[in-house]
């Protein structure tokens, strides 16, 4: 059930109180839009359509132990650190650079992948996230679902009792982010951030029951951790917010993409070369929930799994819920998703995993997705 900001029986209960607090204590006005994520423990489980979830994952996703906390984590170091008799400075990371190609943003760093992975770590961790995928191997981190709580407004009741009660409090979001790292031609890395959000509405005129559902991408909060992410990697306040004004005037329009049908096979097909095509679709994926596990720029293929919305998940019964069972996991199917360039055409078409023509209604659902997100 949806947390109200102020239950009725604490306004009734804290009345009679009020005057006599407000001497002792003062309001704190939140900053507009300023970002504050707490994780200290993992949220609430979001109910999410099954085409749209982050895939049950693999063992090799999960982390040791479970989910990382920045303690652990640091503890860690600390042992590593001492046993080493060194330590890596994040200003000794190398050049940084903001990029900008249309909608499209991401981080170059003139250091290999293996260089940033650990500064990116510490940077989610120190920012109030649990990592619930964290693969070098892959290029892939993922962060739990988390609110910001900036984004619950302040009122009278919050501003004099928040600190005792602030857990009562909810903005009815959650936001979870997703940084993918390659290696690029010149033997450096770029950096991705996409956001994926969800948000709790009611599901009756009675406004006693909530689901949770997927609300837009906000690319501004993209921007945001990239910048973040370039002042962890070494670069001052300043500078990061100058590099990103400077790629705020009028770029080159992405290629408009379109549902199209190729040799008989549903594909999406836009106006770009095969680098920004790369580039694009990979973004789709992350926004898209997709779990990607594996690439291969050369041949323009992305592994991916994929969830069909068509299979029920089955609930576990009474008893079984008192015993602790939870639901079993949706099934899942690896697909490739293929990117070819043609003359500054590029094509994007659904595989299976051993390359072949992907049925059809599969891939017409996965195209229709990534076309949405191919903006």
């Amino acid at each position: 059930m949806k947390r109200h900001p102020v239950p009725v029986f604490l306004r009734l209960a804290t009345a009679c109180a009020l005057t006599l607090l407000l001497s002792a204590c003062s309001s704190t006005w939140l900053e507009p839009g300023k970002i504050d994520y707490k994780s200290a423990k993992r949220g609430v489980s979001l109910e999410v359509p099954p085409d749209l979830t982050q895939l049950p994952g693999q063992s090799r996703y999960a982390m040791p132990g479970g989910a990382a906390s920045a303690n652990s984590y640091q503890a860690g170091q600390k042992v590593a650190l001492s046993a080493s008799g060194s330590d890596t400075a994040a200003n000794s990371i190398g050049d940084v650079h903001y990029m900008r190609e249309g909608s499209l943003r991401w981080l170059r760093v003139d250091q290999s992948p293996d260089k940033v992975w650990g500064p990116l770590r510490d940077f989610w961790q120190e920012n109030g996230f649990l990592l619930t995928v964290d693969d070098p191997k892959v290029g892939v981190m993922e962060t739990d679902w988390a609110e910001n709580r900036a984004k619950i407004p302040e009122d009278f009741i919050r501003n004099t009792l928040g600190k005792l009660f602030d857990s009562l409090y909810s903005s009815g979001e959650r936001d979870r982010f997703r940084t993918r790292v390659e290696r690029n031609a010149n033997g450096g890395t770029d950096i991705y951030v996409a956001h994926k959000g969800m948000e709790e509405v009611y599901t009756s005129n009675q406004r006693d029951s909530t689901i949770w559902r997927p609300r837009a991408t906000d690319p501004g909060l993209e921007v945001e951790f990239l910048r973040r992410i370039m002042v962890k990697l070494g670069v001052s306040q300043e500078e990061s917010k100058a590099q990103v004004a400077a790629t705020g005037g009028a770029a080159a329009p992405a290629g408009a993409a379109q549902v199209v049908t190729v040799d008989g096979q549903p594909a999406v097909q836009f106006k770009d070369g095969f680098d920004r095509a790369w580039r694009r679709v990979g973004l789709a994926l992350d926004r898209s929930g997709f779990t990607v596990e594996d690439r291969d720029r050369g041949k323009g293929v992305y592994l991916v799994r994929y969830a069909n919305p068509g299979v029920e998940k089955k609930e576990p019964g009474f008893f079984s819920k008192l015993m602790g069972g939870s639901s079993a996991p949706l099934p899942t199917t690896r697909y490739q998703i293929m990117v070819k360039t043609d003359a500054e055409t590029s094509t994007l078409t659904v595989l299976t995993e051993s390359g072949a023509r992907a049925q059809d209604n599969d891939a017409q659902r996965i195209v229709k997705v990534l076309a949405g997100e191919l903006k």
